[in-house]
Order: structure tokens, then sequence, then C-alpha cells
């Protein structure tokens, strides 16, 4: 695999073309040269750029086929060039800063390209968290009057767990979810943290089954209402995805895009500690190489909640 670029000087001087970029897609994609989607053992016959043929069943191929750059009609410098500005963004990137900088003439074009690299910046088959993991929901979404906490009305409600790592926070995962019931949150937190790991949470009912599902559980606070952050973490996570959606996108995110927003905070901040851009610029290309090509009209309205259908209506 190639190395990564170091800086923005030397990222325009390796990819001043379509045909660098396709040469370091494969670098990644195929460390031991071209490999056929259909038949990867095959011999793979060069034909003229940017094609290959597999020898067994003859389909023709390039490096995009199958991935998140299948079938797109702008340059794959372009593509790099806004995959470069994401990662370098220290609080993200939003689809008119993209605009602005690419010179595209499109918002829309601008917002789907971020929301497909959103989609890359989650690893395929990526591990749950283990060890000690504090676990706790917030409600996001800009001021309303009326109650506020759990049983909030017009916010999208999102279940945190944070791993402990010493005096440091380790990973984190979020997940939006439909209600605080305990189906609901028992679902979330088995796709977030692995079996066998100690969870701490509140006094919350709906977290009572923990131990149930496999998990050590401890209650740090006895009572489910506002009071000390026992659960440092956690709280951390929440209080900066907060700022991080009224800061870098002004509050101006729809309720049903939030789960791609979810997916570019935690890929950020699991990668805080990072010294290389570069590296971050390589790692998420190679996640969009592993992922399936995106549609854009699969982008629209989002995921749906983890516990649509499951447990109560609300609490």
């Amino acid at each position: 695999m190639a190395d990564p670029p170091r800086t923005v000087l030397e990222f325009h001087q390796r990819f001043h073309d379509a045909a660098a970029c396709r040469a370091y897609l494969e670098s990644i994609r195929w460390p031991q040269g071209p490999r056929g989607p259909r038949c990867p053992t095959a011999k793979v016959w060069t034909m003229k750029a940017p094609f290959y043929r597999c020898a067994a069943c003859g389909h023709d191929f390039t490096v995009t086929a199958g991935t998140l750059f299948a079938d797109t009609h702008w340059p794959l410098r372009l593509w790099f060039q806004a995959t470069w500005h994401v990662v370098h963004q220290k609080s993200g990137a939003s689809a008119l800063g993209v605009q602005r900088v690419l010179g595209l003439g499109s918002y829309h074009t601008a917002w789907r390209w971020l929301h497909k690299l959103r989609r890359a910046m989650v690893r395929p088959g990526r591990d749950r968290l283990s060890g000690t993991v504090e676990v706790d929901e917030v409600y996001v979404g800009g001021e309303r009057p009326g109650k506020r906490g759990r049983g909030a009305a017009g916010k999208a409600l999102v279940l945190i767990a944070a791993q402990v790592d010493g005096r440091p926070m380790g990973r984190i995962r979020l997940a939006p979810v439909a209600n605080a019931s305990a189906p609901v949150l028992a679902q979330a937190t088995v796709a977030a943290v692995s079996p066998g790991s100690q969870v701490l949470t509140d006094g919350w009912s709906g977290y009572a089954s923990r131990a149930a599902e496999g998990f050590g559980h401890a209650v740090v606070r006895d009572r489910a209402v506002v009071g000390a952050h026992l659960r440092p973490r956690a709280h951390r996570v929440a209080s900066l995805l907060q700022r991080w959606l009224l800061g870098t996108h002004q509050g101006a995110v729809a309720a049903t895009h939030l789960d791609y927003y979810w997916d570019e905070f935690t890929f950020r901040f699991n990668r805080r500690t990072s010294g290389s851009r570069g590296l971050l610029f390589q790692r998420l290309v190679a996640q969009a190489l592993a992922l399936e090509p995106v549609r854009g009209d699969t982008l629209v309205g989002g995921r749906q909640p983890q516990g649509i259908g499951v447990g109560e209506s609300s609490a």
C-alpha cells in the first residue's frame, strides 16, 4: 500500500490527475495486484485504462467497481479533494463549506458527497466496545419549551457508550434509538458493547436487565434524574456532541439525517489523537473502497433508529 500524503502540497503533487488517483486506489484495494470482483482468484488482463478483464468470465471492471466511487460522474481527483478537505477540518465539514472549497455549482451535490463519505466512516464489521463502558442517553435538538430529559418532545434520542480506558477516555459508540424503553436500550447496548463487559448506568428501569444479557452491570446513581455526573465520559461525549452540532452545523441538522452525523462524530472522536491527517485520509479512502455503492436517493430520510416497533412508544 502506498504511503499516505503528509501535507497539502504533497497531496496536490501526487493526485494531479485521474490516473494517479486510480493508482492509489489500486494500491489500497489490490496490494497483490488486480483481482476481479466475480472471480477473485482468476487471472486478470490489462485493457485500455482504466479497465481490466477477468480471464475466467470475461467481465470488464475497474478499481472503483462495487465501491462508494462506482459510476460517479465526477472526476476521482475531485472526490479525493473532498475527502482531504473533510479529514482536515478538525471540527467537521459542512456541505456549504465543501461546495465553496470545490467550486461545486450545486449545494445538493456537496450534501450527497458528504453523506456518502459519512457512510464510509463506519468501518464494516467494526468491533464492539469492551472492558468497562459507561452507557447513557441524550436528547439532541434545538431549544424547545416543556419537559427536559427522558420523554422530551421533538428531539432525537441517542444512546452513548463510552469506553473507560484509565484516566483518559477510550473509544465511543453512538446509536440513535426510538425510545428509552428496556427492549430498545437492550438492543442498542448489545450492538455497541461486547458481552462480558462491565456496563455502568444510572438507575433508569430501562437498564435493569443488563445482567441478563451477559453484561456485568453496576448502577452508579440510584435515581434517574439530573444530578452529579458520575459517568463523566458519557456526559462529556454528550456535551461535545451537542456543541459540535450547534457549532459546525449551526443546529441546522434535520432529525431524519442525524444518524449520518453520529457516524462522522464517532469517526473523528475515536481518532482525535492521530497526528497524521494523511493517515486519516487513507483510512477513509480504504473504507470507501470497502463500502458498496450508495445511491443518492437512499440518503434522503436517513436510517431508522434502533428499536422502531420494539418496546413502548415513549419512555
